[in-house]
């Protein structure tokens, strides 16, 4: 086989056959091929059986990439014998032949989470537990957390000391037992069990040991206790394991992911050896001179410097705006400068937390760039979002039946799908809409309960037309999620996904205050609003498989750009307010950092505002230390001096003041506007058209087309591609 491509640690890594072996392998450095180079030198020049070798990979996509690499270095033949899959699958097949061990049947069902919650629902209907005050998605959490921390039922009731874990814990035990009549598992019980097959079938685990002589274990950093605990079983005989992660992206403490299990790696097997993969194949050195500065920060990994071959190349540029709305076009700005040597599908937009992406999604989709939401949805396109305009729609225009259909059971008044249907089809026989046709609410055939409920709903929308004759949007907002029972809904869920909803309603609060400082209170100003917001968040021409893509940094690993943004480098935003005086927080921080340093290949941006408003609320916050970890020779733009102290005593006033001689706040605009509303203009996707309004100025003057093929549009007039017809 033809190693000739590899770098000399790459070579090691491959060749080091026998025994323990920890591949350090850092962002970009090449660790899939060196896993698939050993794996192929391990059957063409060691002679091990292609049965004997295992590879571990988290998602069925890099298994899937792993196989076709190495078939097309071994052959298919070989490569089909080889076990490449992911830690769940790999216990999937071991159960069906063994888990009658353990008295399940080997056809075991295998429940998704839509099946767990009804079992789960069930059980609470039984004992007579609301599913207000004890949500079921919590108790699904509460029970993945024991399994994957390999703790079973009984020991959970005995070491739960408080409520309403011993009530969780009660649930659990049931649940397991459901399940077990039913001989079903779910996904966190495949470890689990594989587990305790092991355990308790020694001749069971020997087979395994005797078949995987050979074991590779890909992201290593990423591993929970109960994958931890298996790969320990299965390795334990023969001791050729060889892990790939890099401590430096540790970065899914949150899913239960421990990183002292790649730190202790020489703990657990002192005799390993450790190699370590420094080269990069991506980034500039400006980059990794930028990540190698910041991670070495952190006291929780093992040390390495990423190095290139390339050159330092461009600098890193910093960009400071008054607000995220600035920021946003900045944003916009720099992608539009770069459009000669890069393509829109070359740039990404990486920020911490979904609630960042409106405003670079309205900067974005007002100059008809094309873009898509990785691991989100746009924020417009959000349900709570869609939810809410809803119930603003059906207050401006009660014949709206599209909206009021939406929002009839939201939150939930018993109104099923039939009593939807009949509401309708009186609607339709007397040619009124559904809002008018419940006022008939008795010749209808409704139920008492139901009928109530809707003439409740009805008599708050009249009210809140009532308010929204002299309420500003941002009043009628809170009022419309507060007298819907909207809000109390979802923080009566205490869910993270329910959180997540409030976060984003509150900082659809930043649109409407933007809305309200330039519009005065009247009787029109919600349909005004609705029509702005009709503009803005039409994306008729976005095409979801190209364009620029925004993803938060936790859905960037793996991944890689040539030109990478990151935008919110304020404390408090990022690293994130929890992590501030949280020392392992914020090494996680830390390393996240480093992740969205190390996806630019040549250009990278870095971003903050000096005021931000976020989840309804303006805030000043100050500098990113992360900004401040760079080194000043790297940056261009505007910078700033260092704080003297890294935690506890963080130096806010030295890290937010310009350094002497640099420009605080790179702006633009001023300038006259070329455009008029009544100007004629052409555009070369949408064609002919008619400027009817314009608004703000410079950077951000906004203009107000009607075009004769595809209607209404919003554009950033300093952006947009269009001209003047003559």
């Amino acid at each position: 086989m033809d190693l000739s491509m590899m770098n000399e640690e790459q070579l090691q890594a491959i060749k080091s056959t026998d025994g323990p072996l920890l591949i350090m392998a850092g962002a970009g450095s090449g660790k899939t091929r060196v896993l698939t180079h050993r794996v192929a030198y391990l059957l063409s020049e060691k002679d091990v059986p292609a049965y004997n070798i295992l590879a571990i990979t988290f998602t069925n996509k890099a298994a899937n990439e792993m196989k076709l690499r190495v078939e097309r270095i071994v052959g298919a033949q070989d490569a089909r014998d080889i076990w490449i899959s992911t830690f769940h699958s790999m216990c999937v097949r071991i159960l069906r032949s063994n888990i009658n061990y353990l008295g399940y049947d080997r056809s075991f069902s295998i429940i998704d989470p839509t099946d767990q919650r009804n079992v789960i629902k069930d059980i609470m209907r039984r004992r007579n537990i609301d599913v207000k005050q004890h949500n079921p998605r919590n108790i699904i959490g509460y029970i993945s957390n024991q399994k994957n921390a390999l703790t079973k039922p009984k020991e959970a009731m005995e070491t739960a000391d408080k409520f309403p874990d011993t009530l969780y814990a009660e649930i659990y035990q049931t649940y397991q037992e459901v399940l077990y009549r039913n001989s079903s598992v779910d996904f966190d019980d495949l470890i689990m069990l594989t587990i305790e097959l092991f355990q308790k079938e020694k001749s069971v685990l020997e087979f395994y040991q005797n078949k995987f002589q050979y074991i590779h274990v890909d992201e290593y950093q990423d591993t929970n206790q109960a994958q931890y605990e298996l790969i320990q079983l299965l390795a334990k005989k023969y001791r050729n394991i060889c892990v790939v992660g890099d401590s430096d992206q540790s970065i899914y403490k949150f899913r239960g992911a421990d990183i002292t299990n790649i730190l202790n790696f020489e703990e657990d097997y002192p005799e390993a050896k450790i190699v370590k993969l420094e080269e990069n194949y991506r980034s500039s050195q400006t980059i990794l001179d930028a990540a190698n500065a910041v991670i070495q920060n952190n006291m929780e990994r093992k040390p390495k410097n990423l190095r290139t071959k390339r050159s330092l190349e461009e600098k890193i540029t910093s960009i400071v705006s008054g607000t995220e709305r600035e920021e946003g076009h900045s944003v916009v700005s720099h992608i539009m400068d770069l459009k000669g040597k890069y393509k829109y599908n070359d740039v990404a937009v990486l920020y911490r937390t979904n609630a960042q992406s409106r405003a670079v999604e309205d900067a974005l989709m007002k100059s008809n760039i094309p873009y898509k939401v990785v691991g989100g949805m746009k924020f417009y396109e959000r349900k709570e979002i869609k939810d809410l305009m809803s119930f603003l729609r059906v207050i401006q225009n009660p014949r709206d039946d599209i909206s009021y259909e939406r929002i009839i059971n939201v939150p939930k008044r018993g109104v099923g799908q039939k009593t939807i249907d009949k509401i309708r089809a009186h609607a339709e026989a007397h040619e009124i809409s559904m809002y008018e046709a419940l006022k008939a609410a008795d010749f209808i055939g409704l139920s008492g309960k139901v009928a109530n409920a809707l003439a409740l709903l009805n008599e708050t929308l009249e009210n809140l037309q009532k308010k929204s004759q002299f309420m500003s949007v941002t009043e009628l907002v809170d009022e419309t999620l507060h007298d819907t029972g909207y809000l109390e809904m979802l923080e009566a869920d205490k869910t993270l996904e329910s959180k997540s909803r409030i976060e984003n309603l509150e900082e659809f609060k930043t649109v409407t205050m933007e809305f309200d400082r330039d519009n005065e209170v009247s009787d029109s100003l919600l349909f005004e609003f609705l029509s702005d917001m009709a503009l803005v968040s039409d994306q008729d021409s976005i095409e979801e498989d190209s364009g620029v893509t925004l993803m938060t940094m936790h859905a960037s690993k793996g991944l890689e750009y040539p030109v990478v943004f990151i935008i919110g480098l304020e404390e408090g935003i990022f690293p994130s307010r929890r992590a501030i005086f949280d020392e392992s927080e914020l090494e996680e921080e830390r390393r996240l950092m480093y992740v969205a340093l190390t996806r630019a290949e040549d250009r990278l941006f870095i971003s903050r505002a000096e005021t931000r408003t976020i989840y309804g609320k303006q805030e000043s916050n100050m500098n990113s230390r992360f900004y401040g970890e760079i080194p000043e020779e790297l940056i261009e733009g505007v910078q700033y001096e260092r704080p003297s102290v890294r935690i506890g005593g963080y130096n806010a006033d030295r890290a937010n003041r310009p350094a002497r001689g640099k420009s605080r706040v790179v702006t633009t605009g001023g300038a006259t506007s070329k455009f008029k509303t009544g100007d004629k203009v052409t555009h070369p996707k949408f064609g002919e058209g008619l400027i009817t309004a314009v608004k703000g100025e410079g950077s951000s003057e906004e203009l107000d087309v009607v075009f004769k093929s595809v209607g209404p549009k919003r554009l950033l007039s300093q952006f947009a591609p269009i001209s003047k017809k003559e």
